[in-house]
């Protein structure tokens, strides 16, 4: 209690970018002192010694006010920033954070700019990345040949956007692609070219108010939107949202959004407003929508420099907005939702990484690669964990590059050397690899951690727990310990051990990892272990479904996953609303939503009768709810009854679980809890029945936080 009253008014009279975790007090002598100095910082008990670099965050209202103030000598100045706002981590080089470890160091301070950076009554007291018209970075607007285009860089930028083109516009961690949200033919050919056939786009627009034509805002989204992280929020779209942005989200019921993070962004929408002074314009409706979309081709990292964008951006981009100021470090943007007002983490990326993580106690430096897909790299030192933002898919030579260039990068801005290395169990996955060559490279132990055992151990240190818990995890797949594919586990978890509870029943993968990606074939495979294998070449008409016919009888390449990932592609399959999916987990996205449409107008369905059997091994078979699919005349109403029995199924496996090994504690993890409906139906099931349920909320449920896990383990182990 001592230590929250102290807490609290610190809190309340911190510095705009500060964070409390802890306050540690002790009593000292006053010393008899004549002037004012700063004096150098000492260790706290805590052991987490050294500075870190803070996440990149969008412009302060301060430097709003300037930006828009034709008298500011800062008017339209596409780089202000203050103490209050700006990059941090793409910018800067090494710590400790002063201006010549940025990329600002080029840029040489005017004299009116070093009297604000020198003097302590000024916002801008050692904001290293300050800077004016006269010493800061510049625009400059080029067509794809590298040719200089005349004029005003923000009014051409806004006419070649108004006029259909597409814009490459370099932002705090690397450049977007940019078109005209309401223009279907900019739309059209910015999916041709960027080889994005259905996978929806987010929109920037200048104000939540803006939104209002084409999504649904309410006081917890606003607060995300408005936020200083500006991350991409996914909103509920309006009805008239798919006439009115044909092409963003095809088919979709959700629009990811955001608002201007840049003081770039901020002056295209002044620009299309027609530059009116003040900042009331930013609280009006502006017409102009913006596609922003991460520039990169398909799968690889974002673009970071002009050069660069020159190359892997030719036959993608019309012209380039670019400047001079170098980015660091690329950092694509986060993606969040609002679930029942908990923020709920897609992707942890700009604005909010690097932050640290406080772990529940300090232990050796832990350096964890991550899994293979949605790939981040986890440093540890003292008690935090400092999570990277996103690298991405490690499935191209390009991002698996990007993961090398992090784990070099945190090491040298944290100033630690790693004492262990910690990876996924998988032998085949380049970050377990490029653990191995890390650790052999440095002489350091490694620890291998099975993949769902690293989920819930990740939001066991996000929440501090420390005590034995009932895991639960439901991803797409993992390497099991016993060499199998899983991703539909109950855990009892303590720490460094984990045991295998309980699993869904594994389903084949005719063609492997092909029926990940065409969910008829997982429908085909239901029919297969329900004993209707003869009718799978009359029921899809795909070619090549008598060969998967014939492939299930003779377990011919058909591997087994107990992967609730795969149950729901099957449930996709059956209903006939995906046979091949476009992008990664399309298909659980189309059930979801079916599902959303008929739940919001009826209500949820009751559980299908006998639509589960959990076997005295543990065992959860979901065949007989996925049989009842098939056929099924109200797609809406069948996709709903599935999630319902899926609750219910899960809610039965689990209580069933915690009271035969006395467990009261649940935490889950793994991608499948992104699914609303899932996670808040089972989370309310469990609840009612007196089980405390730990979510993540610091890090995605995605493979994202993995490499959290991982490191909690290694420092667990060290403990046995």
């Amino acid at each position: 209690m001592e230590r929250e009253q102290r807490r609290a008014p610190l809190s309340r009279k911190a510095p705009t970018l500060a964070r409390i975790d802890t306050v540690h007090a002790h009593e000292a002598a006053p010393e008899p002192l004549s002037a004012f100095s700063i004096v150098a910082s000492q260790r706290g008990p805590t052991g987490s010694a050294g500075s870190a670099i803070g996440p990149d965050v969008a412009v302060c209202p301060d430097c709003q006010a300037e930006l828009f103030d034709p008298s500011n000598r800062r008017w339209r100045h596409a780089f202000i920033t203050c103490t209050h706002c700006g990059p941090r981590y793409t910018v800067t080089r090494a710590l400790p954070y002063d201006r010549p470890q940025t990329s600002l160091a080029p840029f040489a301070l005017c004299p009116a700019c070093a009297r604000e950076y020198r003097s302590p009554l000024d916002r801008r007291f050692h904001a290293e990345t300050t800077c004016c018209p006269v010493c800061g970075p510049t625009l400059s607007l080029r067509d794809m040949q590298g040719t200089a285009i005349a004029g005003d860089a923000i009014g051409a930028t806004l006419g070649l956007l108004r006029a259909g083109a597409i814009v490459a516009i370099k932002g705090l961690g690397g450049f977007h692609l940019a078109c005209d949200a309401r223009q279907a033919e900019a739309v059209a050919r910015l999916r041709l070219r960027k080889d994005r056939e259905e996978k929806p786009f987010a929109v920037m627009a200048a104000n939540a108010a803006s939104l209002a034509p084409y999504v649904r805002v309410d006081a917890a989204e606003r607060l995300l939107l408005e936020g200083r992280e500006r991350p991409v929020v996914l909103l509920r779209r309006q009805p008239a949202a798919e006439d009115a942005l044909p092409g963003v989200a095809p088919g979709l019921l959700s629009l990811g959004a955001m608002l201007p993070t840049t003081p770039i962004h901020l002056l295209l929408f002044h620009e299309h407003a027609a530059r009116p002074a003040g900042t009331d314009w930013l609280s009006e409706p502006q017409d102009l929508l913006l596609v922003m979309t991460s520039a990169n081709p398909g799968g690889e990292p974002i673009v970071r420099d002009g050069a660069e964008a020159m190359s892997r951006l030719a036959g993608i981009a019309d012209a380039l907005l670019d400047h001079d100021r170098e980015v660091v470090a690329r950092c694509d943007d986060s993606v969040l939702r609002s679930l029942a007002g908990q923020t709920q983490f897609v992707r942890r990326s700009r604005g909010y990484a690097p932050a640290a993580i406080r772990l529940p106690n300090a232990g050796p430096v832990v350096l964890a690669f991550g899994a293979q897909q949605k790939s981040s790299v986890c440093l540890t030192r003292g008690d935090e964990a400092f999570l990277s933002p996103h690298i991405g898919d490690l499935d191209n030579a390009a991002t698996c590059a990007f993961q090398d260039e992090t784990v070099l990068r945190m090491a040298d801005l944290l100033e630690v050397r790693p004492a262990i290395v910690a990876h996924d169990l998988h032998p085949d996955y380049f970050s377990t690899q490029a653990a191995l060559a890390f650790a052999a490279q440095h002489g350091l132990p490694t620890v291998a951690v099975q993949h769902h055992h690293a989920h819930i151990a990740a939001t066991c240190a996000e929440h501090g727990h420390r005590g034995e818990v009932l895991g639960l995890a439901l991803d797409g797949t993992g390497l099991g310990s016993d060499g199998a594919a899983w991703g539909g586990e109950l855990l009892r978890v303590h720490g460094a051990l984990c045991a295998r509870l309980g699993q869904l029943r594994a389903l084949p993968l005719p063609g492997g990892d092909r029926a990940a990606r065409e969910p008829w074939r997982m429908a085909a495979a239901v029919l297969h272990e329900t004993g209707r294998g003869a009718d799978i070449a009359a029921r899809f008409e795909e070619s090549g479904s008598d060969i998967v016919a014939t492939m299930l009888v003779r377990r011919l390449n058909c591997p087994h996953s107990s992967s609730t990932g795969r149950v729901f592609d099957a449930a996709a399959g059956l209903l006939g609303l995906c046979s091949h999916m476009k992008y990664e987990a399309q298909a659980a996205m189309l059930v979801e939503q079916a599902a959303c449409r008929f739940i919001e107008t009826h209500g949820w369905p009751k559980p299908l009768p006998g639509g589960w059997i959990i076997d005295p091994q543990g065992q959860l078979n979901l065949l007989p709810l996925l049989a009842a699919l098939d056929r099924a005349t109200q797609v809406d109403q069948a996709a709903a009854r599935f999630h319902a029995t899926l609750v219910a199924a899960l809610g039965d496996w689990v209580l069933r679980a915690a009271d035969r090994h006395s467990l009261s504690t649940v935490v889950w993890g793994g991608g499948c809890f992104l699914n609303a409906l899932l996670s808040l139906g089972l989370r309310q099931n469990l609840e009612q029945h007196g089980l405390t349920v730990l979510a993540p909320r610091q890090l995605s449920p995605g493979d994202a936080g993995v490499a959290l896990g991982q490191a909690w383990v290694a420092i667990q182990s060290k403990e046995l």
